[in-house]
This record gives C-alpha cells, sequence and structure tokens, in this order.
C-alpha cells in the first residue's frame, strides 16, 4: 500500500490552508467518483437507511436542526452537494491569489470530512461486494487509507469518530476492526 505519511506531509513552501483545501477536494471528487459507479446498486429499496454498520445508522439535521433518518442514497445526494456548494462558494475555498481562507474553514474543513467517512462507511458495509465484484478494491482501499492518514496528520477526525463511542455513533463501529483486519489500519 506504500507510505501515505509521505504523501500526507505538507511540501515545502505550500500554505497549509492551501494544501488541505486541495486534498479535500480530491478526496471529495474521488470518493463521488466510487459512489457514481455505485448508484444502481445503492437504491431507496436496498439502502433503506444511511447506515455504516448493523447497529450504526447516520441522521440528516434538516432545516428545523431535527435529526432525520433518510435512505442511504438521499442521505448521500445531500453530503455530496452540500460539499460541492462549499466548494464552490469562494468565502470557503478561496481560489484567487492572495485571497484569505475564513477562520472558520478548519472547523468546515472537519465537518466536510466526518461526512465523507459516513460516505466511506457506507460503502464499506453495504457495498463491499460490488467494489469486489469490480476489482476496484485496491483502488477503493487506498483512497480510504489515503483519506485516513491525510486526517491524522492534520487532525481532521478523533479516534471516537472513526471507532465511534457508544454515547455518540459518530464512527464506523465495527467497520474499525475490518479495515485493521484488511491491513487498512494500524491496531
Amino acid at each position: 500500500m506504500g507510505n501515505f505519511k509521505t504523501i500526507v506531509r505538507l511540501p515545502k513552501y505550500v500554505d497549509i490552508m492551501e494544501w488541505v483545501a486541495v486534498n479535500i477536494y480530491d478526496f471529495y471528487t474521488n470518493l463521488n467518483e466510487f459512489y457514481g459507479v455505485l448508484t444502481e446498486c445503492c437504491t431507496q429499496q436496498s439502502c433503506a437507511t444511511m447506515s455504516g454498520g448493523p447497529r450504526l445508522n447516520y441522521t440528516w439535521i434538516n432545516q428545523d436542526r431535527r435529526q432525520v433518518s433518510l435512505p442511504a442514497p438521499t442521505y448521500i445526494d445531500y453530503v455530496m452537494t452540500s460539499i460541492q456548494n462549499l466548494i464552490d462558494d469562494e468565502n470557503v475555498f478561496p481560489t484567487k491569489t492572495n485571497q484569505e481562507f475564513h477562520q472558520s474553514f478548519p472547523t468546515t474543513v472537519k465537518h466536510i470530512y466526518r461526512q465523507l467517512l459516513r460516505v466511506f462507511a457506507h460503502i464499506y458495509h453495504a457495498h463491499y461486494p460490488q467494489i469486489l465484484h469490480l476489482r476496484a478494491e485496491p483502488h477503493f482501499n487506498s483512497l480510504f487509507a489515503h483519506f485516513l492518514a491525510f486526517g491524522r496528520e492534520y487532525e481532521l477526525l478523533e479516534v471516537k469518530d472513526i471507532r465511534g463511542d457508544p454515547n455518540t455513533p459518530v464512527g464506523v463501529g465495527a467497520l474499525w476492526e475490518r479495515w485493521t483486519e484488511m491491513g487498512i489500519l494500524a491496531a
């Protein structure tokens, strides 16, 4: 799988905010492409909940600030659309020279990162057989390993976000063990 610590390291003379922004964009784009291949098998019927495991269902916060359960395709569409809107917003992801990143950028990036983790969790939980069938598992596992290495390097997630916490089930629960067995995570 290679050394992901090397590829996530901040290059010399590169602004850390720009480095994080570019990498978040790349993770979003690559994950969106993987999910796009799986949309035929991720339907309202087959994935009636946004699940990352047998006891881990993610909820969406609606306009009224209430948690609502959504089918996975709807949830993922909301996630990807909201991230795309943030990426397209010059106030959040500036693209012009000498334009400063807003002070809320780190918080925004952590939120994006957590949402992308949930999409990874759903794909691993519900659609890994399709990834195997497509013979895409080396690419998908490498993307995920890169994603985790980047998150560790720039403190975008806490371990509880990955392992899950009984009081706040944000993480990917049992997938932690599966990923460890697959060699994606260090134990």
